[in-house]
Parts: structure tokens; sequence; C-alpha cells
């Protein structure tokens, strides 16, 4: 199986097997934002590296220069220091009120092999970075983290996230937060196949159109994982952002369960929550499981705040830092976990199994009708 078909959005019936509310937790206060300053680096030196999966076996690269004249190349190869292939990007700026950008590099490097460690260098000079191929079969793993910020909790996630063997980390939005600092929204990541909570999403737009062309395609015998990110929840109990998803939920809920999605991961509300299997605001069998988190790290501090009664269909939910698992060991069982930070230790406070929809019965003839929403014109 390619590594393009299981990163698609990856379809997923979850077993139920933990159904506890989080005991009461003394959850530290936030931690103060991160500065990196850059005034000592030359011009030319690439600023605020990162890296994004860009289809089947190629990575995207993107950094920043002062620097206008500095090349969007990228340099790279298996062996630190040797750099046998090169690729050439394309760059951007923008400005902002009286804030200009440096120069925005973006160069997709590839075809890379699987599972393999690459060293790469941007624009010709500066330090050498490298990273891991993801795997291209089962068992892989990710790390899902969303509303990182930059603060001292933020350090903490990524670091428990570093110690771990993680091939790809999925973002849910929200990376910077840039209030009154512009040239923090330079650090955006991109992110698979992700839904945008902002943009329109009525049955009219583009995102609608695309996301039913693509749903329509997938081929479950081929992808028997299916996930969708987007940003703002649909399914929250937390007292924060109540009904701020509801809009994009009504347009396009339909798609996702005639698609059998069953795993959608969003952030925007800063803690954690897991729902059952749910559709139309009750559980479902055939609905998709809803994941929070929204607890990364971000200098804003957590919605300690939730709703009662406790709603049916919500099965554990926590206002602490941390991060998520999510391993697909392979193609009909996963396994997810949520990772609390407390005092600066990893410690897993919620975890489930989850097996395909391929093998649940959800897919049979009863379905045929729904999945026609698909191929309607």
């Amino acid at each position: 199986m390619s590594m393009g078909h299981k990163l698609e959005v990856l379809t997923v019936l979850v077993v139920l097997i933990c159904a506890t509310v989080a005991a009461d937790y003394v959850r530290p206060p936030p931690r103060k934002i991160l500065h990196f300053p850059l005034n000592s680096k030359p011009s030319s030196s690439p600023n605020q590296v990162h890296i994004s999966l860009a289809g089947d076996k190629h990575m995207r690269i993107s950094w920043i220069t002062k620097d206008k004249s500095s090349p969007s190349i990228v340099e790279y190869g298996t062996s630190p220091g040797r750099y046998n292939y090169n690729a050439q990007g394309e760059s951007t700026s923008y400005s902002f009120i009286f804030y200009k950008s440096g120069k925005i590099h973006h160069t997709v490097i590839g075809p890379l092999e699987d599972d393999t460690v690459y060293y790469y260098r941007c624009s010709g000079q500066g330090p050498e970075f490298q990273f891991k191929t993801p795997p291209a079969q089962f068992p892989i793993t990710f790390a899902v983290a969303g509303d990182l910020g930059q603060s001292g909790w933020t350090k903490t996630t990524l670091d428990h996230i570093n110690k771990c063997s993680y091939d790809v980390h999925l973002l849910p939005g929200d990376l910077s937060y840039a209030d009154y600092m512009q040239s923090l929204w330079d650090t955006f990541g991109a992110h698979i196949i992700m839904l945008g909570s902002y943009a329109d999403y009525d049955e009219n737009s583009d995102q609608y159109g695309w996301l039913k062309a693509d749903l329509s395609k997938v081929d479950r015998t081929k992808t028997p994982w299916l996930l969708v990110l987007f940003h703002v929840p649909w399914y929250n109990s937390n007292e924060a952002h109540q009904g701020e998803g509801d809009g994009m939920m009504e347009a396009t809920e339909r798609l996702l369960y005639a698609a059998s999605v069953d795993i959608v991961l969003a952030g925007h509300v800063h803690a954690y929550e897991r729902s059952k299997r749910v559709y139309n605001g009750y559980s479902d069998p055939c609905g998709p499981v809803h994941i929070t988190v929204g607890d990364g790290g971000n200098r804003e501090g957590l919605a300690s705040k939730y709703k009662e009664p406790h709603p049916e269909w919500s099965v554990f939910r926590e206002a602490s830092f941390g991060h998520g698992e999510l391993k697909l060991v392979n193609s009909t069982h996963a396994l997810w976990s949520w990772h609390r930070n407390d005092d600066d230790e990893p410690v897993k406070s919620d975890q489930v199994w989850i097996t395909s929809l391929v093998n649940s019965g959800c897919l049979t003839e009863k379905r045929h009708d729904l999945r026609k929403i698909l191929l309607e014109p």
C-alpha cells in the first residue's frame, strides 16, 4: 500500500474500551511565550525552517530569509554533508500595515525513499537539518497536537513528542499565536487533508465540491483508514467556543457520514475531549469519533469549564496540556491515546482501540443510498 493512499484521510471505527471521565487534576498555569531573536544571523541565513508532506514520496521544505536575493534551493542526500540532489522552488512575500515579511521559500523535494533519513540545507548555506520519511507499510504512528503556539508548555509538548518514535505530526490548526507580533505568522505549517473551518463550506462552495469529489474517489480496499482534520470542533461540551462549528457541521456532516469517515480531529478549544461514534447529535455505530486536541501549549491558557450535564456522546474530557498519539497497527486496528503534560512528564490519561469501518458492516448494502450523496452532480 502506498504512503499516498494511507495518508489521504484515514477511515476508522472506534471500539470503546475506556469510558471514564478524568478525575480532578491540579493544572499548572500557562507559561510565558518563548522568543527566538534572529538579529544575530546573516540576512541570507534560513530561518523558521519546517517541513510537511507533499504527496506520495515528496516533502515540502519552507523557510524565510531576510535577504530577498537568496535562492529557493534545497540540497539534500542520505549522508550527512553529502548532497547528491537539489530542487528549485518558489518564493513569495507580503505586507501588512507597517510589517513587511521576509522572502518566504517553498521547495518540494523528491521522489524520496520510504523510511529513510535525509539530510538537507536551504538556500545553499546555513545549518544542516534532517528528517525521516514515513514507512510504506503498517505500522505508522501519528502525533496529534493542535493550538501549539510558542510557550513554555509548547516546548514541553514538543519535547514529549520528540522523545517518541512518531512518523508524522498532525496539526489541526493554530500553530502560531501572533497577536501584536506579525512575524510569528510566518511560522505556519501545512497539514495533510485538512478542511478550512473559516473558508466557505456551503453546497455551492469550492471547498464543498472538492471534499465531495475527494471522498467519492477513496477506494476503501486500498485505503482502509479515513481521517479528517479541521480546526473548529463540531462536538464540543466545553463552554468555550460553543456553536462555532455548527454551520460547517450542518453543511458537510452528511458527506463525512456517507463516506464512512470515522475519526475527526479538531483543535480551537484549549482542552481535550473524545466522543463516541456520533452523527447528527446522537451516538451512531457508523458515525465518526470526534477528538478535540487543542491543548498543545498555547499562551492563552486552558478552557477549564465544561457544560453540565455531561453529554451522552462525550466519553472523556479534560482541560490539560498534552498531545495525542494515533498508531495504525495494521489495516484493521489502531490505538489512540492522549498524553497529559504532568509535571513535565507525559502521562497516558486516555486510551482506546480503534477498528476500521471496512470490517464493521457500515459499508454494506444498507448504506448504498447514503453513498449516492457523494455521487450526486
